[in-house]
């Protein structure tokens, strides 16, 4: 058990006005690192005030490798500087889809390999948000404490706050339909899954959806949106069906290339989602809510604050 006093919560530059707000609803102050980078690329990195004895929380994305090695040298900055404890909480986990090399391929399994970098720095425990797979908590030899923090509860509230009625929920594919029944059972609406294969790396096809979609007003739900691809597929096949509107969801709104332009010339009328990935903000296509609040619980029950 520790004191609000006692906690320094810093972020890693992207993760800054996340951070900020974590703080806020903590009412506890955000520390800002001391940033420099000099002329050769390398990055200088310096806490304001000593953090010894002090319980140290980061908040931290790995969505790409800068944020990623700048979570590494936090943890490890708090370790040189004798920190109490390190909690990290990471509310977007890059390369989360390679959790598993395939058969024979020599691909590099990076959600693991580099999930258990972070874990060799030490940090005394980690909270991920909505992980594409649980299989990155256990990619440690027991020493640091894990926790999978789900979304639930936010994209509940989202929903019933969205204003739309009548409405099914669709998973783009069977992976995700486990979710999709839990919270439709909360919701008190049906579901169903959309049929997809993947063929390739960013490729992938929807053959079909169930005629459940026909006059209703539906919401696709996924854990992320990269390229977008699956979810537009679906959303035209919902329509094919009948739907009468179709909507998106997703907690980490990746976005990647020009999946925003896709989207806009597309079928979905809406995108909803938090702001675990940097630089979401709500928009005429993005409705952005933020998971500062669940992340700020997660703190508290940890350190008991």
């Amino acid at each position: 058990m520790t004191t609000r006093e006692n906690v320094i919560l810093i972020a890693n530059e992207a993760s800054t006005e996340l951070g900020c707000k974590v703080a806020e609803r903590l009412w506890m102050p955000f520390t800002e690192m001391v940033h420099k980078r000099f002329a050769d690329g390398e990055r200088y990195h310096a806490f304001p005030q000593s953090i010894s004895g002090k319980d140290l929380v980061i908040v931290g994305v790995t969505h790409d490798d800068s944020s990623h090695q700048e979570l590494l040298d936090l943890i490890s900055g708090g370790r040189y500087w004798n920190a109490a404890s390190i909690s990290v909480v990471i509310p977007f986990l890059g390369y989360s889809t390679m959790e598993r090399a395939k058969p024979h391929s020599h691909e590099i399994p990076k959600g693991i390999t580099r999930t258990r970098q972070i874990f060799r720095a030490r940090p005394n425990f980690v909270a991920f948000v909505d992980l594409h797979s649980e299989a990155v908590l256990h990619a440690h030899a027991g020493e640091v404490s894990t926790k999978h923090v789900w979304t639930d509860h936010l994209v509940i509230d989202k929903i019933r706050k969205s204003g739309l009625q009548d409405y099914v929920l669709v998973s783009p594919d069977y992976g995700f339909s486990k979710r999709i029944a839990r919270l439709a059972s909360i919701l008190n609406c049906p579901h169903t899954a959309a049929d997809k294969d993947r063929y390739d790396t960013d490729k992938t096809i929807v053959s079909q959806v169930s005629s459940v979609v026909a006059g209703k007003t539906v919401i696709i739900c996924d854990d992320m949106i990269r390229t977008g691809g699956s979810i537009i597929q679906t959303a035209t096949r919902c329509l094919e069906a009948g739907a009468k509107e179709v909507v998106a969801h997703a907690t980490h709104l990746v976005m990647s290339g020009a999946s925003m332009e896709k989207f806009r010339n597309g079928p979905i009328s809406r995108v909803m989602g938090s702001d675990t990935y940097p630089g979401r903000k709500s928009d005429d296509l993005l409705d952005v809510y933020s998971v500062a609040p669940l992340l700020a619980e997660v703190i508290e029950h940890h350190l008991q604050i």
